[in-house]
């Protein structure tokens, strides 16, 4: 069972990088959905960067990223299938599952902008931008915290954080509209 660690290492680096494609791509989203509103041809040059940026980060780390910190996360349910009968862990996995369609939503307004379709506004994808926070803080606790009740007190913390970053949304929209370089 040595290798188990490994396995688990393997794991925790892919969800790493799984979310900090998840955390990149709304902004690139943003930076596409803004460009598509500038004056030629600034506009075409811009898109066409950010696209190439996106579809990189997309494909090149998110994606697999997601699978192979899926497959090394079922590896290592088979090598300790008691975690299954924990109650975190049925909370955790609805916290993963919840993570799945946060990506595949994702994915969706990725296709789209890749085709020039901008149906969201900048200011969504800035909030979409924080969906993946909100799960990453919810799984962190269970994981540490081992304990299905107490994640309520987090979710509660999450809340919290989510005043906090529609506050300074707003706070930034502010600021942003009085000076709009910053």
């Amino acid at each position: 069972m040595e290798f188990y660690n490994y396995i688990k290492s393997f794991h925790l680096i892919f969800v790493i990088t799984w979310f900090a494609g998840l955390f990149y791509i709304p902004r690139l989203f943003v930076y596409q959905i803004e460009s598509f509103h500038k004056p030629s041809p600034e506009k075409e040059i811009l898109g066409k960067q950010l696209k190439l940026m996106a579809k990189r980060l997309w494909y090149i780390i998110t994606w697999p990223s997601a699978i192979l910190a899926t497959i090394f996360a079922i590896w290592l349910l088979i090598l300790q299938p008691y975690w299954l009968q924990q109650p975190w862990m049925h909370v955790k996995l609805a916290f993963v599952i919840l993570l799945i369609l946060y990506h595949l939503k994702t994915h969706q307004y990725f296709k789209q902008l890749q085709n020039d379709v901008v149906k969201k506004t900048s200011s969504f994808m800035r909030i979409w931008n924080e969906g993946a926070t909100f799960i990453l803080f919810a799984v962190v606790f269970l994981v540490i915290l081992k304990n299905a009740i107490n994640w309520i007190y987090g979710l509660i913390g999450l809340i919290l954080l989510a005043l906090l970053i529609m506050l300074g949304f707003k706070l930034y929209k502010t600021i942003r509209a009085k000076n709009p370089d910053a």
